[in-house]
């Protein structure tokens, strides 16, 4: 029996109560403290100040525990608005705000289907605001802006962490590397490339990924309009 089906053990008069709602929010905050290497049944038992086989009944494996996260951290996504391309836009950003508050759910989306009854709920909120457009329009529209947002968050949390491992951030990267593509371009090579870093817009994080996804968008409108 899935997680999502199997019931908590009745209540027992201990000194520490357990619930998987304890358990699973004393994760999150290993989680977001030192990422998901800091995240197991051991440690977050710890955490609760409880010995680790309390946790069994409430979760089996730590693939649940994991799953059970997600989940949680899903019940802050809300998508809202008028209409389907609405909907859509503000579950990305949503998306992508959920993981730059918890950086570990970049390295959990975009898996195998996500089951946790929040995580049902975006999806169905996304498909009931696309519910008068055709279902061979709908499910490659959805799948394509689920795999945007998946890729443009890996991107941006894998970035983030570039900069912490290394110290520098993007401007210090950017005068450390500057005079190697200089020398680079000035000899000839790459004249395509050498032309988009020289003349191109240098957007943030923020525009990047608003104006990405206004193109993906643009194109799910024609394909509607058609």
């Amino acid at each position: 029996m899935l997680v999502w089906e199997r019931p908590e053990p009745s209540n027992r008069p201990v000194l520490a109560p357990l619930s998987r709602e304890r358990i699973v929010r004393a994760a999150i905050e290993l989680a977001d403290a030192d990422g998901l290497v800091a995240v197991s049944l051991r440690k977050v038992a710890a955490a609760l100040d409880v010995g680790p086989m309390r946790l069994y009944g409430y979760i089996d494996t730590k693939e649940e525990l994991l799953d059970l996260m997600v989940n949680a951290v899903h019940a802050e996504i809300h998508p809202t608005g008028d209409d389907w391309r609405e909907v859509l836009r503000s579950q990305a950003e949503a998306t992508r705000r959920a993981a730059q508050q918890h950086e570990w759910l970049a390295d959990l989306i975009g898996g195998r289907p996500q089951l946790g009854p929040n995580t049902l709920a975006i999806g169905d909120a996304v498909l009931g605001a696309m519910s008068d457009v055709d279902l061979d329009v709908v499910v490659p529209a959805v799948a394509a802006v689920n795999a945007y947002v998946v890729g443009a968050v890996r991107r941006e949390i894998s970035e983030r962490r570039a900069e912490r491992a290394s110290g520098m951030d993007l401007r210090q990267y950017q005068a450390a590397t500057g005079p190697y593509l200089q020398r680079t371009f000035a000899a000839g090579q790459f004249p395509a490339l050498a032309t988009v870093v020289r003349d191109g817009p240098h957007l943030s994080a923020d525009e990047t990924f608003r104006v990405g996804l206004e193109f993906l968008l643009d194109g799910i409108e024609a394909r509607i309009s058609r």
